[in-house]
């Protein structure tokens, strides 16, 4: 029988790992799946003994950060004990193998119910086991610890009144993470686990990583199987990493990536060699930036100022970084906010008109928002996002890659959170309106210590490219390296 723990909060191949890749707290915890796992094939660390540091620190922290829902400590032990006899036995899985992950409650597990952070959704949903991508990462050695917070049906805000935790940003208590994907960005960033799943439906992965300071990838639309996995906007969501580095990442979608059967979206295409692209180089690569989103309003100074050092970083390694216009910008944001709430709405009308007050008050009303879209809007959202497949294609003809930052502003304190504050921020749902890989990697902080993120985006199916980039911008800044002062006062 497992034992679930209820948060309080309410490879192979791999290189020796850097000394700045571990954490100067007492456990000693390595920062990132790369470093475990050279650590656990060196002899110099056990599954065991890692799954005991970052189940210390949440003991530690998560009445502070509000990561996890639930942790299923019994089978996550059994799982490190595991790890541990077969590599000593010789028997590897690859770079995962031991290594402890968390999963966003809006994902299936066999060993923890499911809630999507609700009172509504039906417990079995949760009895049908794992979902694909939680199968395929448990059969690559992973040990999942838990499930994490997420905004309501990942749609809606903090709603302490309905009894979950409230997820708070690791580098500010009084922040927001980011959403929704929230405790899985907290949790890496905080240490908690090495990497974890999220779920993007405009932004869930990427927004978490940019205020968390940590790394998480979008990629194309039907890449990774969401059998499993409750639905927001059919057309629009993604199960994606959230790491610390990209290299982590990669190493997590070459797990969860491949055709199945049992998601109609699934793409039947070959899965590329994800961390073998990883050069180190960004020489004669294309980056086209959109500067005119710099200039807006909403967008902070010390935001517009740490993208343009990031492009200085990356034309100073020899990228060709240029001056373009992203086509439709305004227009496939409308699609992508109108459609998914359109969808969305769909999926709950049911149960908005029969347990209305079940829900959070932020959800219910986001979701009632999609009552508004009409059949001839919805129509249109699919046209204009066809008219904007065929201009990014076009565009990408000239570059290989488009950078923005992730969000114009860094994280937003938690009393001043509403979709008004937070919509127009975020630079994520164009991204999800084209189906296109797009991925966050942290710039560096503000002069408040609040971290951003950088976006990356490529042509669909070239994850490749967007993780070549980034893991080169990494290699030279070092950013996804930075640990959180709060956290590391919380441990000590």
């Amino acid at each position: 029988m497992t034992t679930i723990t209820t948060s309080t909060a309410g490879t192979s191949g791999t290189a020796a790992p850097a000394a700045a890749e571990f954490s100067a707290a007492p456990d000693r915890l390595p920062l990132t799946i790369t470093a475990a796992a050279a650590a656990l094939r060196d002899g110099s660390l056990t599954s065991t003994a890692l799954l005991r540091a970052v189940t210390a620190r949440a003991e530690r922290l998560d009445a502070s950060i509000g990561t996890y829902i639930v942790r299923t400590d019994e089978a996550a032990q059994a799982a490190a004990a595991r790890a541990d006899e077969e590599l000593a036995a010789g028997i590897d899985r690859g770079p995962l193998h031991g290594i402890p992950l968390g999963v966003k409650d809006i994902i299936a597990t066999s060993d923890a119910p499911s809630t999507a952070q609700s009172l509504i959704l039906d417990p079995a949903f949760g009895a049908q086991g794992d979902a694909v991508v939680v199968s395929r990462l448990r059969a690559a050695g992973a040990v999942i610890t838990g499930k994490t917070t997420t905004a309501e049906y990942a749609i809606g805000m903090p709603d302490p009144g309905k009894g979950f935790p409230t997820p708070r940003s690791p580098y500010a208590l009084d922040h927001y993470p980011g959403g929704s994907s929230s405790g899985t960005g907290s949790g890496v960033a905080a240490g908690m686990f090495l990497g974890g799943l999220g779920t993007d439906t405009g932004g869930s992965v990427r927004l978490p990583a940019s205020w968390c300071g940590v790394t998480g990838m979008k990629q194309t639309f039907g890449r990774v199987p969401k059998s499993g996995c409750v639905p927001l906007g059919f057309s629009y969501d993604n199960i994606g990493p959230l790491t610390r580095s990209a290299r982590d990442a990669a190493a997590m979608l070459a797990v969860m990536a491949g055709h199945d059967g049992s998601d109609p979206c699934s793409a039947d295409r070959p899965v590329d060699d994800y961390t073998g692209a990883l050069t180190g180089s960004v020489e004669g690569l294309r980056i086209g930036v959109d500067t005119s989103l710099l200039d807006r309003p909403a967008c902070d100074p010390e935001v517009a100022a740490l993208t343009r050092a990031a492009l200085d970083v990356l034309a100073a390694a020899g990228a060709v970084v240029s001056e373009i216009r992203l086509p439709l910008w305004d227009e496939l944001v409308t699609a992508a906010m109108s459609g998914f709430m359109a969808e969305a709405f769909a999926y709950h009308r049911g149960d908005l008109g029969a347990r209305w007050n079940d829900y959070g008050r932020p959800t219910r009303g986001t979701l009632a928002l999609g009552a508004l879209v009409t059949g001839p809007d919805y129509v249109q959202t699919q046209r204009v996002r066809r008219a904007g497949v065929k201009a990014m294609a076009e565009l990408l003809t000239t570059q290989d890659l488009l950078v923005t930052p992730t969000c114009l502003t860094p994280s937003i304190p938690l009393d001043e959170l509403s979709l008004a504050t937070l919509a127009p921020s975020i630079l994520t749902p164009y991204w999800n309106s084209l189906g296109n890989p797009a991925m966050s990697v942290p710039m560096g902080l503000t002069s408040a210590g609040l971290p951003v993120g950088l976006q990356l985006a490529g042509r669909p199916f070239e994850e490749t490219t967007v993780f070549r980039a980034a893991d080169a911008f990494q290699s030279l800044t070092g950013h996804h390296l930075t640990e959180s002062p709060i956290v590391k006062e919380l441990l000590a």
